[in-house]
């Protein structure tokens, strides 16, 4: 009976997830029919196609770009979020310059000396490795800012309970502190990926081929601003959701009772 009444209740849940999602596509189109109706705008999708090989190759640059830069930026993060508490005073002071600095600077900015001065000074050519570094120095920074902010917010009666078991250092971050860190960060941590993808769009102004370099020269080709972007847009959001499931799945995997 207690089966029967569970899988009934999972059935309505169901169902009411469908209808809620229905309920909100359909808000949607008729938002977006209501607008394009009164713009009197007249599609012309056979433009995409013409232009489909281009997009295709800076959808697979952008996504190329961003799972690299994902990893570097998680690496230093890591990194340069720890060395913010580090007893070493030069690195300490390192690392908080670094996040300060990339913090405090547009992007756009951070690209272009980058790549105009240090990457120019440096002999690196590549603008794929430079792209790659970039995007991973930026999203370092705020990364090892909600690191270090998740790291401080563990009390110090948990270390100190660590120590009294006869913890190292290492098996007190291991296994007390980082669990701990890893559920509270990640909505943040999800943000700061999504907003990674997105912003690489701004590579476009060093004449990397990526997605919005695409969708930028079809537009100046074709006037074709609608065609153009749209599909922009749908395709960042194909890269995005990935991330905010696999992380509502990590918080479920990660969840513990307090």
């Amino acid at each position: 009976m207690r089966d029967l009444i569970t899988e009934r209740a999972g059935r309505d849940n169901r169902a009411a997830h469908i209808f809620s999602w229905s309920l909100i596509a359909c808000l949607l189109a008729v938002v977006f029919w209501f607008g394009f109706s009164q713009l009197g705008y007249r599609f012309a999708w056979d433009t995409i196609y013409n232009y489909r090989i281009n997009f295709l190759r800076g959808y697979g640059m952008t996504l190329l770009i961003s799972l690299f830069a994902l990893v570097l930026s998680l690496l230093l993060g890591i990194l340069f979020g720890l060395g913010q508490s580090s007893n070493i005073l030069p690195f300490r002071y390192l690392s908080r310059f670094y996040v300060e600095l990339v913090r405090g600077t547009p992007l756009l900015v951070q690209i272009l000396i980058f790549f105009y001065v240090i990457a120019n000074a440096a002999g690196l050519n590549n603008r794929f490795v430079v792209g790659v570094l970039i995007m991973s120095l930026f999203s370092g920074a705020y990364i090892a800012e909600i690191i270090r902010g998740g790291v401080e917010s563990i009390g110090e009666s948990q270390r100190e309970t660590a120590r009294s078991l006869g913890f190292s250092p290492y098996q007190t971050y291991r296994y007390v502190i980082f669990p701990q860190v890893i559920t509270r960060i990640l909505p943040s941590l999800a943000g700061q990926l999504a907003s990674l993808i997105k912003d690489s769009s701004l590579l476009s102004v060093i004449a990397i081929k990526e997605f919005t370099m695409a969708a930028r020269e079809m537009n100046a080709n074709t006037f074709s601003t609608m065609e153009a972007y749209i599909p922009l847009a749908i395709g960042y959001l194909i890269l995005t959701l990935p991330i905010s499931r696999l992380t509502r799945y990590l918080e479920r995997r990660f969840s513990y009772d307090t």
